[in-house]
Parts: C-alpha cells; structure tokens; sequence
C-alpha cells in the first residue's frame, strides 16, 4: 500500500482511540514509520535499476515482515502498552493485501508469499480503502468536532 493509506489508516486509528504524546507519536512510528526501509534501500535501487521504475523491486525489510514482532513484543512489554503491536499488525495486514511479493520470516527463512486478495488488482484494493479510509476519518473527525 501506498504512504498516502497508511497515514489514513493510522491517523483513523489515532482519532478513534483519542491518542496523543507519545501514544500517537507510536501510533505514527509503528502505521507509517516502518516504511522508513525503504529509503535505506534506495542507494540499492538506484544502483540496480537506475531512475527507471521498475515493478516488483523487493523494497521491503524484515522491519516491515511479521518476523519483526520478535522485537515489537518485547519493546510493547517494557513500554506498556499494546500500540505498537495494533498498529504495526494494519500496516502488516494492509501490506499484505497487495500482490508484491513478501518474505514473512525473513532473514530466518526464505519462504515467499504474495499475501492476499491476490485475485483483485493493487489498484483497485488501494482506491477502494482509501475511499474507505478517507470516509472514515472524515466521519470520525465530524463525530468529535461537531458542536
């Protein structure tokens, strides 16, 4: 999925939850900051590819793969709180319904999966959760805010 989704999602799920200091600030880190591996693979990217857009260049880290609740846990543990583990599961889940291929044990297996809804196209799911996402924030906002 796209950045544009999963701020929708996380921020869905920060109104809805009324969080704020460093429960949002977790929130934002664990739907949308996982993401970061992605610039860490550019030089890569451009080093194999170049400025050409190529589909299914494998930009995912195990920091955005299932295998990374290996370390969520334990951190939800010593901070107290489940956030971590809620957010960084949608960001998994909404991944996981695209087609690009995905390494869930990765580096401790090689396994591969395409995830689900493979039958759907990308673009169709994204349009659609995003209207989705974007009607429920829009709806959750007017229930907090209207007078």
């Amino acid at each position: 999925m796209k950045i544009v989704t999963h701020f929708l999602a996380t921020t869905l799920g920060v109104q809805a939850m009324g969080l704020e200091g460093r429960d949002k600030a977790l929130a934002y880190a664990f739907g949308m900051g996982v993401d970061i591996d992605h610039a860490v693979k550019l030089p890569f990217y451009l080093r194999a590819v170049g400025f050409r857009d190529k589909r299914g260049y494998y930009w995912r880290s195990s920091l955005q793969e299932p295998v990374a609740l290996l370390w969520i846990v334990p951190l939800c543990v010593f901070l107290g709180t489940l956030l971590p583990i809620l957010f960084f599961a949608i960001h998994v889940a909404m991944d996981y319904s695209v087609r690009f291929e995905k390494m869930p044990f990765y580096p401790y297996s090689p396994w591969v999966t395409r995830g689900w809804l493979t039958s759907i196209p990308d673009n169709v799911k994204e349009r659609i959760l995003f209207v989705l996402l974007l009607a429920a924030n829009v709806g959750v906002y007017w229930l907090q805010h209207r007078v």
